[in-house]
C-alpha cells in the first residue's frame, strides 16, 4: 500500500506535468493507494486557489478518485458526509470539520455564513459563538 501525497493526486487530477501525471496515473492503477484526510484537504486547496477550479469540479475529481478500484480514504465516513455538504454549498474545509466530529459533539464558530449554510444543509448542533449565551454560562457542558 502506497500512502500519497498532495502533489501525486494534483498530476493525477490535472496533468499539468505529462510524464509525472503518467506515473501516477500507472500508481493509481497498479497499487493499493491511501489518501489520507489532510492530503484531500490540502488537494482542493491547491485545486481551488492555484487551479481556479470550482466546487463542481473538485466535488467530481474527488468522487472519481474515491471511486477508484485499490483507493481508500482515511475515515470514509466523514470523507463521504463532507463531499455531501460540498455538493450542498459548504467550503470543503468546513465540511471536513463538520463530518469528523464526533457524534456527541456540537461544533462551535464565529463563522455566521457556515452556520447558515450548515443549517441549510440539515447539519445540527453547529454553535454561532457570536449569539451563544448558553456556552458562556456554562449551561452548555
Amino acid at each position: 500500500m502506497l500512502a500519497v501525497d498532495t502533489n501525486v493526486i494534483v498530476r493525477l487530477l490535472t496533468a499539468d506535468d505529462p510524464r509525472q501525471a503518467a506515473t501516477a496515473a500507472r500508481m493509481f492503477d497498479a497499487e493499493e493507494i491511501r489518501i489520507s484526510k489532510t492530503v484531500l484537504l490540502e488537494t482542493e486547496w491547491v485545486l481551488r486557489r492555484g487551479y481556479k477550479l470550482g466546487q463542481t469540479a473538485i466535488h467530481r475529481a474527488f468522487v472519481d478518485i474515491l471511486g477508484l478500484d485499490h483507493v481508500q480514504v482515511e475515515d470514509e465516513p466523514a470523507v463521504r458526509r463532507a463531499l455531501n455538504l460540498l455538493a450542498s454549498g459548504l467550503d470543503f474545509a468546513d465540511a471536513l470539520h463538520l463530518s469528523s466530529r464526533s457524534p456527541e459533539a456540537r461544533f462551535a464558530t464565529f463563522d455566521r455564513r457556515l452556520v447558515q449554510r450548515a443549517t441549510r444543509a440539515g447539519v445540527d448542533e453547529v454553535v454561532d459563538l457570536n449569539s451563544a449565551r448558553e456556552l458562556l454560562t456554562g449551561r452548555g457542558r
